[in-house]
């Protein structure tokens, strides 16, 4: 079984939504007992201890499902690339197509 996190920082535009994205993500393509673990990152150290690429960033064992080179301990906003242009979150269907190549 997967461990799936989403990082966040406090008031985060996007997490919500992404929250609810990847839920419904996990629902449609992994094994029903699968579930997504929501981390608040509160401080730099904490950002800088984990795989934080900007709020917000989901892990799956651990792994940015999005990886990029924009590792960063600031508490920042994370940006995508969608098939509408640059957004706060990915869709649903790149965070299905990104757990389904991921395995």
């Amino acid at each position: 079984m997967a461990t799936i996190e989403l990082l966040h920082i406090a008031d985060c535009p996007n997490s919500q939504v992404t929250l609810q994205r990847l839920q419904r993500a996990v629902a449609n393509s992994m094994s029903s007992n699968t579930s997504v673990k929501s981390t608040l990152i509160d401080s730099a150290e904490t950002a800088a201890r984990l795989l934080f690429a900007g709020s917000p960033t989901i892990l799956v064992d651990g792994v940015d499902l999005f990886p990029t080179d924009g590792r960063t301990s600031d508490l920042a906003c994370r940006i995508y690339l969608t098939p509408h242009g640059l957004a706060g979150s990915p869709t649903q269907q790149q965070i299905e197509a990104a757990l389904n190549a991921h395995g």
